[in-house]
């Protein structure tokens, strides 16, 4: 069956790598130094964005990555962006009471916003633009909550929302499959791997020394610092970000045991004929649907192809498993996609939590910011640059999730034994829906 969808010469790599160097050396040469005011661990948008708001505070910063720089999720994400995204109001207010709910929402929309200011202050080319984003109902008794939702959010927090039933969605997205959506025009796209590199550049440019195949074992106090422990040696630093998310490992085990690391697969199409892109994307927008096991999909940024997203197993698999499931997703939502090959089949490790909700703080003065559950771009750009400036000692460094427990379960040890009959449940409910 998966030879039927893939195209001749598929990869098995993120879409995003090409026509980009991937796999470029470490941007520093040589070993690193053994005393640093800052160790920052992992080179994805958290660690970037830390290691920026570092250097140009005036600190010696290191960034360690066992791979090349974005190997993780920073790079292989759908590259979708937007202000409104996780717990809603109504289910925040259940768990928190609706002022702490408030600020919580108006946080998320902080990150979007400044993810957008960095872009544009920075001049940082990753084919950002404001897309719009269209919830779509997958089934008729979710659009009423949606709109719900929506209406809520617009009415609290100012972000704007157009309810579009079933007999006009046509006008935002060529298919008949869906029963009703809600278009938010103010969500936007990008490029990952560009914007990666935008933060690359910015942060070695302020003075962070980035090096790579470096696997940190362990972190432990010593004194007054850290040691940091890398294979056969160790580097002492006055301050460590652990900025590993969907690929925090058993060297740091209070953290492993916080993180669900969750795959999150996508297809990316071979090009698509003009007029069929016209028709079942006729204003470029950025796709998601109600479920709980979502999908999620978009034009690439030249409209040439559709690169579609989400989770199709309830354990972990490989690009030759998940393509033709997503393909056979995709044709759901389109069917004249149905002889249209897949060039590239990929996955990466997003972060969750068990609150649903990012976390930026610190344990045993080891300081963290992690768990962006699906919202990762701007998420880890904000949180990143949080956790720094709690380093730095600004008053700007706060944030509402600092008095929220970093929550862990009796029996996690990182890896997900409850994911399978999770998801098996999740899909159940978004069937019958």
């Amino acid at each position: 069956m998966a030879q039927s969808v893939l195209a001749p010469g598929a990869k098995f790599t993120s879409y995003w790598w090409e026509g980009h160097d991937a796999a470029a050396p470490a941007v520093t040469g040589g070993s690193p130094p053994d005393k640093a005011d800052v160790v920052v661990v992992g080179s994805g948008f958290t660690g970037l964005s830390a290691a920026l708001t570092l250097a140009r505070g005036g600190r010696q910063v290191v960034v360690l990555d066992s791979e090349q720089p974005g190997f993780g999720c920073s790079t292989r994400n759908g590259g979708q962006v937007g202000p409104r995204f996780g717990p809603s109001f109504a289910e925040l207010s259940e768990t928190y009471g609706e002022e702490k709910a408030t600020w919580l929402k108006r946080e998320g929309h902080a990150a979007y916003d400044y993810l957008v200011r960095l872009i544009q202050d920075e001049h940082i080319d990753c084919s950002f633009e404001t897309s719009g984003h269209l919830l779509c109902a997958h089934a008729p008794g979710r659009f009423a909550p949606a709109a719900k939702a929506a209406e809520e959010e617009q009415k609290r927090f100012g972000i704007e929302a157009q309810v579009i039933p079933k007999s006009e969605q046509r006008r935002e997205v060529g298919s008949d499959a869906f029963h009703g959506a809600i278009l938010f025009p103010g969500g936007g796209a990008l490029d990952p791997m560009l914007y990666h590199r935008g933060l690359l550049d910015r942060a070695v440019g302020a003075g962070a020394a980035l090096f790579t195949g470096q696997r940190v074992q362990g972190i432990e106090r010593d004194g007054q610092s850290f040691a940091v422990r890398l294979a056969g040696r160790t580097i002492s630093a006055r301050d460590v970000v652990l900025a590993t998310n969907g690929y925090t490992s058993d060297a740091t085990p209070w953290w492993r045991r916080r993180i669900i690391p969750i795959g999150s697969y996508i297809i990316a199409t071979e090009e698509i004929d003009p007029a069929v892109m016209a028709r079942i994307c006729p204003k470029g927008r950025m796709l998601h649907e109600t479920r709980k096991v979502v999908y999620y999909y978009r034009p690439s940024p030249d409209q040439k192809r559709i690169l579609f997203g989400g989770r199709v197993a309830l354990s972990e698999t490989d690009g030759s498993v998940s393509a033709p499931r997503l393909h056979a997703a995709m044709v759901r939502v389109w069917p004249e996609l149905k002889d249209v090959k897949v060039t590239h089949s990929w996955m990466g490790f997003v972060a969750f939590t068990f609150d649903h909700l990012p976390h930026v703080g610190t344990h045993d003065g080891i300081h963290h910011a992690m768990g962006y559950c699906g919202n990762g771009v701007p998420r880890a750009t904000f949180y990143g640059h949080k956790a720094a400036l709690k380093i730095l000692g600004k008053v700007e460094g706060a944030s509402e999730m600092d008095p929220l427990a970093f929550q862990t379960r009796p029996l996690y040890h990182g890896r997900p034994w409850f994911l399978a009959p999770s998801l098996a449940y999740y899909k159940l409910r978004d069937h019958f829906a």
